[in-house]
């Protein structure tokens, strides 16, 4: 048995997913991103809490691009960042919500070198994973891209989240949430920790 495989009798379920953004962020860290034979910890993340939040694209209300994140949590929503960066987002909470969490970091857990810089970055996830916008709108509850929880017990450091200066009160708000001291998280970091649970 592969280690991705093994992975699949922990995978979250659609309702894990339908909460608010800003829990399942928090959550999502140390839980394991897997997509086919690789697989990734996620060790930093960031929530976006829907049409009232400045910093997210459901500012504007539902578009082609960003209708699916106005559906019910549990879905990939991937977009491309100045034309170069795929972002891999997960949709959260109910219908209508407009909520999602942007996998900023990852760290090699499955298929990927030992290297913490591999997923560094919401750009560099993506392409660790061989993820891309033929992503977008896949129901993480079943198929080969999913996300799983583990063992893992990581102490969460959160702050505001990163390029959204555009976003006025909105952009200082603590919003980023990462594993801290961890190797693979980017490096910008804020003083603001907390344990999770």
């Amino acid at each position: 048995m592969t280690a991705t495989a093994s992975l699949r009798a922990n995978r979250l379920p659609a309702a894990w997913f339908a909460r608010d953004a800003l829990t399942v962020a928090r959550e999502l860290i140390g839980c394991a991103l897997v997509h086919r034979r690789r697989a990734g910890i996620i060790v930093e993340t960031e929530a976006y809490l829907g049409p009232d939040d400045l910093a997210s694209h459901a500012r504007f209300g539902p578009t082609a691009r960003t209708s699916v994140m106005f559906g019910p949590g549990g879905i990939s929503y991937v977009y491309l960042c100045y034309g170069v960066h795929q972002m891999f987002n997960i949709v959260t909470g109910e219908d209508g919500d407009g909520q999602a969490v942007l996998i900023r970091a990852i760290a090699p857990h499955a298929g990927l070198p030992a290297d913490p810089a591999i997923g560094r970055g919401p750009g560099k996830v993506t392409t660790a994973l061989l993820l891309d916008r033929a992503h977008d709108r896949r129901d993480l509850a079943r198929g080969a891209l999913f996300v799983a929880s583990t063992e893992l017990v990581p102490e969460l450091a959160s702050g505001p989240r990163i390029g959204v200066d555009y976003a006025g009160p909105w952009a200082a708000r603590p919003y980023r949430f990462w594993w801290r001291d961890h190797p693979a998280v980017s490096a910008t970091r804020s003083v603001s920790t907390r344990r999770k649970r």
